[in-house]
Parts: C-alpha cells; sequence; structure tokens
C-alpha cells in the first residue's frame, strides 16, 4: 500500500541561492538510498520562504526506512549541506525538524 507524505520547512531566505545550487545535482548515493528506503515521486516545491515536499512511501515500515536513511553516511553528509539553509516552521512540533502537512483532499 502506498502512503503519501508532505511536509514543510522553512528555507532561510539568505540561503535559498545555496539551497537551489545544492538541488541542482543531489549526490547519487542519496538518491539511492532514498529509493531502497521505498520513496518515490519525491519532489520539493518552495512558496515563499516555504518549501513544500510530497514523496510516495511504497515500503511496510516508514519509521525504519527512514532510520536506516539517518544512519547512511552519504546522506548524513547531505543533510550537513542542507541542514544550514532551513529551519522549521513555526507549526512544527518540538524536536520536528519538516513539519508534516494534512492531507485534506485527494483526487486520482
Amino acid at each position: 500500500m502506498m502512503r503519501r507524505v508532505a511536509q514543510v520547512i522553512r528555507v532561510k531566505p539568505d540561503r535559498l541561492a545555496e539551497y537551489r545550487q545544492l538541488h541542482r545535482a543531489v549526490p547519487e548515493p542519496v538518491l539511492d538510498r532514498l529509493r531502497r528506503s521505498n520513496i518515490t515521486n519525491y519532489s520539493i516545491h518552495l512558496l515563499g520562504d516555504r518549501l513544500f515536499s510530497y514523496f510516495e512511501y511504497h515500503g511496510d515500515d516508514l519509521e525504519a526506512d527512514l532510520a536506516a536513511m539517518a544512519a547512511d553516511e552519504a546522506t548524513r553528509h547531505w543533510w550537513r549541506l542542507t541542514d544550514p539553509c532551513q529551519e522549521p516552521v513555526p507549526e512544527a512540533r518540538p524536536g520536528e525538524w519538516w513539519a508534516p502537512a494534512e492531507q485534506i483532499f485527494l483526487m486520482e
């Protein structure tokens, strides 16, 4: 069964050009880890200072697959580059980086 995941985070305005540049060449090991974590159709969109991500999860244990991503050295290095460009939105819960967005409509 496929699960849709939408999330929001703020991009620091003074780091937007850097964030865009980083995403012009996402390292293949990072993309491979995403695929091995059962993630497809992953996209990030920008509106003002907010980044909206969407992906489809095709696995059985999202938390375990996300933990495998977090343990992956290539992904950890990527996050060391991208994280300084971001900050949680006010709606994020304590300790939450990307805040989940509630799906309120779907047309397939």
